[in-house]
């Protein structure tokens, strides 16, 4: 059986993915949480391979015998991840997760989504969505153990799943209000309610607009919940209809699992950059808007080619749209990435 190492990943929403792989593919596998110097960055910078980036204590846990494997995520962790197939002849694969910075022909697979726009390559992967570890056995689970707070609340119910400030694009008090509003209008039309999830990315402006502009029974939590635990799984199992913010490919991905119907909300400029939604100003979000359009495409991601590919193969739906029942695709993006890591290693 193949040994892995995963390089663990140092953002949030890379390391959900990294691991979600590691667990559908059952092997044994060792987490190397590493320590990095932030002032170095030629490595990565340069494509090399080399420890130089991380501490020394974190170099010592990196040591014979080489895993078959290395996954990871991030720029950091790439020369790492080269360094480690070098030690090892050459021997161990190395499947990178996310946006590649480096060569394509440095890494043995890339496992990617569209926002990166990474172009067709051999070594290259690329599904629609994010990989996560929603599943059958776990949104079952979910519903079982939030049964006493959601069932009594009308149906249907209105999954809706709030992320924050990506890119251009931006969540503050006018387009959380929009939000409320609208979702408040299309649950009232149904005589339903409103399962509400904000995120560590939810600003608290934001949480209060949409919390007041909401005017039909529901269920609203508050990041960081003061001591609640996170309902989000048990929303996604207690909803019938999901909203998603399209600044979150993750929350999207999440929501497209549990086989119900998804729509997104345009946060203002996602479909035309040039519409007349009234939007929250955010000077980042200005300089990001001219990073996509002017400069180098590498150094930014664009979340409207992800829309645009789940609108249009019909797996998700706009919110001012009917919603239907979504197509889901007859293997998820989780099992064709553990099925082109398992040929990788000759195991599929």
């Amino acid at each position: 059986m193949p040994v892995i190492w995963l390089i663990d990943a140092y953002r949030a929403g890379e390391r959900g993915q990294v691991r979600a792989l590691v667990d559908a593919l059952g092997w044994p596998c060792k987490v190397k949480v590493l320590s990095y110097r932030s002032h170095v960055f030629l490595p990565h910078a340069l494509g090399q391979s080399t420890l130089r980036g991380i501490t020394f204590e974190s170099a010592a846990t990196l040591s014979p015998p080489w895993p078959d494997l290395v996954i990871s995520s991030g720029v950091r962790n790439e020369p790492i991840c080269r360094w480690i197939r070098a030690q090892s002849g050459d021997r161990t694969r190395y499947v990178h997760v996310g946006r590649p910075w480096g060569a394509l022909d440095s890494f043995d697979l890339v496992i990617t989504t569209p926002q990166y726009r990474v172009p067709p390559h051999p070594k290259v992967l690329n599904n629609m969505l994010t990989l996560h570890s929603v599943t059958a056995p776990r949104l079952a689970q979910a519903r079982i153990q939030w049964e006493s707070t959601f069932a009594d609340l009308p149906g249907p119910r209105f999954a809706v799943m709030v992320g924050g400030n990506s890119g251009p694009f931006t969540l503050g008090p006018q387009a959380a209000a929009r939000l409320g509003a609208e979702a408040s209008r299309v649950a009232k039309a149904h005589g339903g309610s409103l399962l509400v999830s904000t995120s560590s990315r939810t600003c608290s402006a934001a949480q209060d607009a949409l919390q007041s502009a909401i005017t039909v029974p529901s269920y609203f939590y508050r990041w960081p919940g003061e001591g609640l635990e996170n309902p989000y799984e048990g929303i996604l199992a207690w909803a019938d209809h999901l909203i998603v913010t399209g600044d979150s490919i993750a929350m999207l991905s999440e929501a497209l699992a549990t086989g119900k119907p998804v729509a997104i909300f345009d946060l203002g400029g996602m479909r035309d950059f040039h519409d007349r939604t009234v939007r929250d100003f955010r000077l980042g979000g200005a300089l990001y808007a001219a990073l996509l359009r002017w400069f180098w495409q590498p150094l930014s991601r664009d979340i409207t080619l992800v829309h645009s590919q789940l609108h249009e193969s019909g797996c998700a739906t706009w919110m001012e749209e009917a919603r239907v029942t979504p197509k889901v695709p007859a293997q998820t993006d989780l099992q064709r990435a553990v099925a082109a890591v398992r040929k990788l290693l000759g195991k599929g």
